[in-house]
């Protein structure tokens, strides 16, 4: 029986963020998923005040008025900050290394907290203690009485809840649909990979967003990371995006020109880029697709904290789900000629075949 998935106290509502008002902050996490980069690679947080750090823990699944939430974000700090003073000799600063609220490592690493030097500090700190929570989650899941059926259905529930809010909210979405992939899918998809058996199946569940236009894509996509996934927990170096370029969006709206100079990267990053781009697609085919370490509290399947006698008391998980996302004029001549997915499949399984009869007799053509 698939046990339902537990909540946190419900987030606070946000008006919808508009293209019109976003500034660097929310550049910077655009730019994040549109490229597939890494957080580790940034040099500052753009976090402005305790309530939004608050609600992005909890989008992460912590909630620190909880005594237990607390006390593990609290061992993930001191495992970083004992990380880095063992392996580095690196000097983490009092206020850093014990600060008055977890919260405070999100405001120094923003810089509008305590002195000028505790910005970097905890900037490097954060980036370890984000790296220990996905090691703690992964192991966690391997401990963990939970199939891989559950664990789909755990985050479709909590996915096709943020869908019905988007819904309700009225943003230009016209189709939310999810899939999850066939065994036989699976099989194709890792006999066509170079890496084969140590390869991993990014998207074995998907969901697809279909947009009313493309200009409607960013807002949509800054939604999902207010109320679904954490802008940080997408997964570096599996995003292919040849639908939406960053430097277009700045071009297209002239009022977000001013935040170019402030930038982790410069604006012709992304054209030096190695771009890589599934094989099997059609030329003209175009989409965004990323990958996202979806956050899930386990509570269901932990005893209770009171009872809890586990050595480490990490009580969130993380799976691995695809997004596409496209707007409707696009997924229309997506479907149109060599990019529709009845040939997009026929290419790569005639990879497949030729790949498995290399050196062997080809086996007969069905039909």
């Amino acid at each position: 029986m698939v046990k339902s998935a537990p909540t946190l106290q419900s987030l606070p509502d946000l008006p919808i963020c508009s293209v019109a008002d976003m500034g660097l902050r929310e550049l910077e996490r655009i730019r994040l998923i549109l490229r597939g980069g890494s957080v580790i690679d940034w040099r500052r947080m753009h976090f402005q005040a305790h309530e939004e750090v608050d609600r992005f823990l909890r989008l992460c699944q912590l909630d620190t008025t909880r005594a237990e939430d607390e006390a593990w974000a609290r061992v993930v700090l001191s495992d970083a900050v004992e990380y880095l003073r063992k392996t580095f000799n690196y000097r983490v600063a009092d206020a850093v290394a014990n600060p008055e609220k977890i919260h405070d490592l999100f405001l120094f690493a923003s810089g509008v907290k305590g002195l000028p030097r505790h910005r970097r500090i905890a900037c490097i700190v954060l980036k370890v203690m984000h790296v220990i929570q996905h090691i703690e989650g992964r192991d966690l899941l391997h401990r963990l009485a939970c199939s891989e059926v559950e664990l789909s259905r755990l985050v479709m529930d909590k996915v096709l809840g943020v869908a019905q809010l988007l819904q309700t909210k009225g943003l230009p979405v016209v189709e939310f649909a999810h899939s999850i992939k066939t065994r036989e899918s699976l099989v194709t998809k890792l006999l066509a990979k170079r890496e084969t058996v140590a390869a991993q199946i990014y998207d074995r569940t998907r969901f697809r967003i279909i947009t009313r236009t493309q200009s409607d894509i960013v807002p949509v996509l800054y939604f999902l990371t207010q109320h679904l996934f954490p802008f940080n927990f997408v997964v570096p170096g599996q995003t292919e995006n040849t639908l939406v370029s960053f430097k277009a969006v700045l071009a297209e709206n002239p009022h977000l020109q001013q935040y170019a100079q402030h930038l982790h990267l410069d604006l012709d990053y992304e054209e030096r880029e190695d771009k890589s781009r599934n094989v099997f697609s059609g030329s003209t085919y175009r989409a965004l697709n990323f990958i996202v370490d979806v956050p899930l509290r386990m509570d269901a399947y932990l005893p209770a904290p009171e009872q809890d006698y586990r050595e480490r008391k990490n009580r969130t998980v993380f799976t691995l789900v695809e997004f596409q996302i496209m707007d409707e004029e696009t997924a229309q001549k997506n479907e149109e000629g060599q990019n529709a997915h009845k040939v997009y499949k026929h290419r790569q399984r005639r990879r497949v075949l030729r790949r498995l009869s290399r050196g062997l007799v080809i086996p007969k053509r069905q039909g």
